[in-house]
């Protein structure tokens, strides 16, 4: 009796130990899998968890093409916002043409660039951002303060015209500088392939926005 009530207990000792064995690599391999995610990008990790048409459309990124799109928002906001101006304001015909031109062409980048971060899991900057003290203009280059854009809503005729091409053909080259690094770092292929189209369109205003201003 006492050889048979012996027996289950040895087997019993051996089964808790198989198991202990078993939970433990079930715990090591977790870890494992754990670190091995997260040895990339922060940002790619979070991307994998939103449904699979809003990964498609996004497809892989960077904290490069995060920072691109949430700078360059609000940096086309304030360019949208100044080429508003130019109705009402603006007396050159050809001041007024790239104004609109401004408009049309910057606004769909602006929702796109939101569409991202939305399909990124990422913050997007809210409509406007680029009013008031809240927006950090000495953290992209190019941005006007508060004061320059004061300065251009209060410029009428002649005066506009001069001061809008000024003010932006430096908010230009500074889209450019941010949009050049959008294309040496990032990962995101639709937000690389913007920011060459925006290194190429705004070159090409710049030269233009020149021009006008010459012969002001």
């Amino acid at each position: 009796m006492m050889r048979s009530s012996m027996l289950p207990t040895s087997v019993l000792r051996r089964g808790l130990l198989a198991g202990a064995a078993v939970t433990a690599t079930l715990i090591l391999s977790g870890c494992g899998s754990s670190d091995h995610s997260s040895s990339g990008s922060g940002m790619n990790h979070g991307s994998t968890t939103p449904p699979s048409a809003a990964a498609s459309a996004a497809g892989t990124f960077n904290d490069a093409d995060v920072t691109f799109a949430q700078s360059m928002i609000p940096h086309h906001q304030q360019a949208v916002e100044m080429a508003d101006m130019a109705d009402g304001r603006a007396t050159d015909s050809r001041v007024k043409e790239l104004a609109a031109k401004i408009q049309a062409a910057q606004q769909p980048e602006i929702d796109t660039m939101t569409g991202w971060l939305t399909a990124w899991g990422q913050s997007a900057p809210m409509p406007h951002m680029s009013e008031g003290a809240g927006m950090d203009h000495g953290s992209m280059p190019g941005m006007m303060s508060d004061a320059d854009m004061t300065k251009l809503k209060d410029a009428m005729g002649a005066a506009f015209d001069k001061q809008f091409l000024t003010m932006m053909i430096s908010h230009h080259e500074g889209a450019i500088d941010m949009a050049q690094e959008e294309v040496a770092k990032g990962k995101n292929t639709e937000a690389t392939d913007l920011a060459a189209k925006i290194v190429t369109d705004q070159q090409a205003e710049i030269a233009t926005m020149k021009t006008i201003l010459a012969g002001l």
